[in-house]
């Protein structure tokens, strides 16, 4: 599986390749600008790409500009969005296009080495990996007359716990339940989402883009 990195701390990026390298992962570049990034994502068209938010020459959001630009050209290309922190209009932006494999992980979730490397797995085969603190943050943040609303409580928790990317079989355990009592409440949300019945594995993606993006946008940082 080819991957691309994109990270300016040298230290940190020689880690993530070494970390990668050992998981059973090709590296087949990693750059630390974000104008090296578009040319390296286009020209190898990875399995997936670990990007930092933000890169030189500007260190605001280089690393998703051009994580933006690529999947523009080739639709779907799986990215996973490395940040110091929660940055609202960076989740949804890279979400709103709704395709191919994505993730936004906080930068100290690399330290757990299993779920990191889940996440880039899972983002590789097309799901979507989302931080907890990420999604924690956004769900304080709804407004009341949003698409999200008509969700009950459990609704919601079950909804958040799939956008940081467990199965049904782990919300279950996570909550003590049967698996059959969450397929009853993941249907209901996707009743209530307006998705129709298709590729579970698609509108459990196509869910929690909803989830996601029915936070408010915020302006964004001057550059």
């Amino acid at each position: 599986m080819h991957v691309v990195i994109a990270e300016d701390l040298a230290l940190l990026r020689d880690g993530l390749v070494r970390l990668l390298s050992a998981n059973g992962f090709t590296v087949v570049e990693a750059v630390d600008n974000g104008p090296m990034l578009l040319e390296a994502l286009i020209r190898h068209r990875p399995d997936v790409s670990v990007i930092d938010v933000r890169l030189p020459p500007g260190f605001t959001d280089e690393g998703l500009r051009a994580a933006l630009e690529a999947r523009s050209r080739i639709p779907g290309l799986p990215v996973l969005i490395l940040s110091q922190y929660v940055e609202q209009l960076y989740a949804r932006e890279l979400l709103s296009d709704r395709s191919g494999g994505v993730g936004y992980l906080l930068k100290d979730r690399v330290g757990d080495v299993d779920r990191f490397i889940d996440a880039v797995r899972q983002v590789a085969a097309g799901g979507t990996a989302m931080d907890p603190e990420v999604v924690s943050q956004l769900l304080t943040r709804r407004s009341r007359d949003e698409p999200l609303a008509a969700l009950t409580p459990r609704e919601r928790e079950v909804l958040a716990l799939m956008a940081e990317g467990l199965s049904n079989l782990a919300i279950a355990a996570r909550f003590q339940i049967t698996d059959k009592a969450i397929g009853k409440h993941t249907n209901n949300i996707f009743a209530k989402l307006g998705l129709p019945p298709s590729d579970d594995h698609n509108r459990r993606v196509m869910a929690v883009l909803a989830y996601l993006q029915a936070a408010p946008t915020p302006s964004r940082p001057p550059v």
